[in-house]
């Protein structure tokens, strides 16, 4: 049953939803959780439960050989011997059965241990499980990749391609992929804006939140250059808005006032999705600031809905947006008392 916080309701990340997750916001330092995904749905018809690294090595090698004809920088590393037999194939200097037992022998060292890390930790569902030390080393299919799989994967690779040309351009070209977005209605990769300065917004924030930060409630200050100033920290993760999901997420509706800690420390939030509390706690500060008529009140409005009813239904929309596509949440311990 989905969970209720001040009439937010909550949203269980479909199985596509974990398999975007894992496209979109898991961590690539190699192409190589791309092509294992397409590998995957690939091998996903039903027929077997158990894949051997052996059988599994042919399409998930033919996929990086591919990308590496048109892209040849697929890792943040300089040097790799998987990348490097890769290659030798594609230059005819090493035959289909040479390839095969380098890529079994290294081509998934890491890439099957990091496939389900999104955020802090794994995903709650498995599109595979490990098998590499059975007698029979290799990965068991589960029946959430093969449902999914069932239903048709031609979105699913779309999406997996995507992202892999976004972030192989990103590393050919030597810079941050957060630059640069994949627009579905051209198929072209096209910059978007940067992040712009927020810090202004501090003292206006700060008028609701009494020096507190709006997660742990920790001490926070908004006086520039001194130790526990504040951060401005988007609600809904800005990534969102880079990946051209959510737009606007710049909006007063959105910010916050942070401490460091909460924002981008050990445990931060970062890129992932507030826990649906967060969401409340912003309807309600959203909503103290309108009946007051603040300053901000004509703003919000504007930016959210004419009423009560429509600033409500903006928010469950926007949270359920952002699960939909990071389907890690993230909630802070409380640190100090709560005072709004």
């Amino acid at each position: 049953m989905p969970t209720v916080v001040d009439r937010f309701i909550s949203v269980t990340p479909t199985t596509e939803n974990y398999l975007r997750g894992v496209v979109l916001f898991g961590r690539n330092v190699a192409s190589y959780k791309f092509a294992l995904a397409k590998s995957l749905l690939e091998l996903s018809d039903g027929t077997r439960e158990v894949v051997p690294l052996g059988e599994l090595a042919g399409p998930y090698s033919r996929h990086i050989c591919d990308h590496l004809r048109s892209a040849p920088r697929q890792a943040t590393s300089s040097s790799s011997q998987f990348l490097e037999a890769c290659r030798k194939f594609n230059d005819g200097d090493l035959s289909a059965e040479a390839l095969r037992d380098e890529t079994v022998r290294r081509g998934f060292n890491n890439v099957i241990d990091a496939f389900h890390v999104v955020g802090p930790g794994d995903i709650p569902v498995r599109f595979f499980v490990d098998e590499r030390r059975s007698s029979t080393p290799g990965v068991r299919l589960t029946d959430a990749l093969v449902e999914l799989a069932a239903k048709g994967t031609s979105q699913a690779l779309a999406e997996i391609e995507a992202r892999w040309r976004l972030v192989e351009t990103a590393w050919s070209l030597d810079i941050s992929r957060s630059l640069i977005a994949f627009d579905e209605g051209t198929g072209l990769l096209v910059p978007v804006a940067r992040r712009v300065a927020l810090t202004s917004a501090r003292d206006a924030l700060n008028g609701y939140q009494k020096g507190a930060c709006f997660y742990c409630y920790n001490p926070i200050s908004t006086v520039s250059n001194v130790v526990g100033v504040a951060d401005v920290d988007h609600l809904f993760p800005w990534r969102l808005q880079q990946l051209g999901i959510v737009p606007n997420l710049d909006q007063v509706w959105n910010l916050v006032l942070s401490c460091q800690g909460c924002n981008r420390g050990a445990r931060g939030k970062f890129d992932l999705t507030p826990d649906l509390g967060y969401v409340a706690r912003l309807e309600r500060r959203n909503e103290y600031l309108v009946a007051s008529h603040h300053p901000l009140r004509e703003t919000l409005i504007a930016q959210t809905g004419d009423d009560t009813a429509d600033r409500h239904g903006f928010l469950q929309a926007m949270y359920e947006a952002s699960v939909s596509h990071q389907v890690a949440v993230w909630k802070a311990p409380v640190a100090g008392d709560p005072t709004f």
